[in-house]
């Protein structure tokens, strides 16, 4: 049985997305049907349409999604009809050199559908970072869904599929954050905000958010930002290091990913401290340091893919601590919106007007 469903897709590099009728299959072996019920709009979804990620036109976009398992193909054991997901981008196989030697978040060999879902005209489509939920149903590989307490606002819920555990994670499990340590964060957009509120879950004592734009700066407070810097103005790595007794933060997380950033990052660490880039900086970039600076300042330079993120044993616990009140995934929620809103959505986050607009589902 094929799905007719609508959803949003990019036609064309630098087009404006469209919401168009799309074909989904029945999930085949290891595949999962989920009724999509709330998605974020993702910078990532942008980068998709303006041809920034690959040139696989058409795209179906979305991915920061929770809904609800409608079928499940053969073999699958992890989840049923009826169960309450997020959806994530990295089903770990298992089987590969990371996963075999317990580091199942680095997994090389994640998957997803095997089957396309398409256009009416049969033309396929290559779904968002392999998950394509601004649709109203979508099909993803089984593994790709992670069961959650359906207590959890799927508004809220779904941004745990990309930009909140991104910054989340770069925090606690990239940084390696603990109790008593002075945190900087570079970029107060969605993951930045995330990384100070992840800083904060972990005890940072001191919390310093730098952006050039106060608004951003006035939402890092209300995440757990303890001091504030607004570089437009001021230079950050003086800031930080005025601020931490001379000495730079333990953890610096670039969340923004320009070569400038991650230059203030270097600097504004502690000696032996951690820089962590989770920003994703585009192809052109290059970074320049001395070397002597690398290696006489010691610590560690790290990226955090999707905060180093394994959904199974994260997302239930993110979304416990959002059920005791203890992580405020609802303030992530700047709008909710319409699907065919989605092209307006991306002008909003272009200029900075929201942290999260997200698609809710009737």
């Amino acid at each position: 049985m094929t799905h007719e469903v609508r959803g949003v897709v990019a036609k064309a590099k630098g087009a404006p997305v469209s919401v168009e009728t799309v074909l989904v299959p029945d999930p085949g072996p290891g595949e999962a049907l989920v009724k999509v019920q709330a998605c974020g709009v993702c910078h990532t979804d942008l980068h998709y349409r303006e041809g920034g990620i690959n040139d696989e036109f058409p795209f179906l976009l979305g991915h920061e999604a929770a809904g609800v398992v409608e079928a499940v193909g053969d073999g699958v054991t992890e989840v049923e009809p009826g169960d309450y997901v997020i959806l994530n981008w990295r089903a770990v196989c298992g089987q590969c050199r990371a996963c075999l030697r317990g580091r199942p978040w680095y997994c090389f060999n994640t998957h997803n559908a095997k089957q396309k879902m398409t256009l009416a005209d049969g033309t396929e489509l290559s779904p968002a970072l392999g998950i394509g939920a601004f649709a109203e149903k979508t099909l993803v590989a089984a593994g790709q869904c992670t069961k959650v307490d359906p207590e959890a606002s799927p508004a809220a819920a779904g941004l745990l599929g990309c930009g909140v555990m991104a910054g989340l994670g770069a925090a606690i499990n990239t940084g390696g954050v603990t109790r008593g340590d002075s945190v900087a964060v570079i970029g107060c957009g969605g993951v930045g905000n995330a990384a100070i509120a992840g800083a904060r879950l972990a005890g940072a004592a001191k919390i310093i958010a730098v952006d050039i734009d106060d608004r951003k700066l006035d939402w890092a407070k209300g995440f757990g930002a303890t001091h504030t810097i607004n570089s437009s103005g001021t230079d950050p790595v003086e800031a930080i290091r005025e601020l931490t007794g001379g000495n730079g933060a333990d953890v610096v997380i670039d969340a923004v990913g320009r070569p400038e950033t991650y230059e203030q990052a270097f600097y504004a660490r502690d000696l032996a401290g951690t820089v962590v880039l989770v920003g994703v900086p585009t192809p052109e970039m290059r970074l320049e340091l001395p070397l002597l600076d690398v290696f006489g300042r010691g610590g560690s330079l790290k990226s955090s893919w999707y905060g180093d993120c394994l959904p199974s044993r994260d997302f239930p616990m993110l979304i416990d601590l959002y059920r005791q009140g203890r992580l405020d995934l609802d303030a992530f929620v700047s709008e909710t919106i319409a699907l065919d809103e989605v092209e307006a959505a991306f002008t909003k986050m272009h200029h900075g007007d929201v942290l999260r607009s997200v698609v809710v589902f009737p």
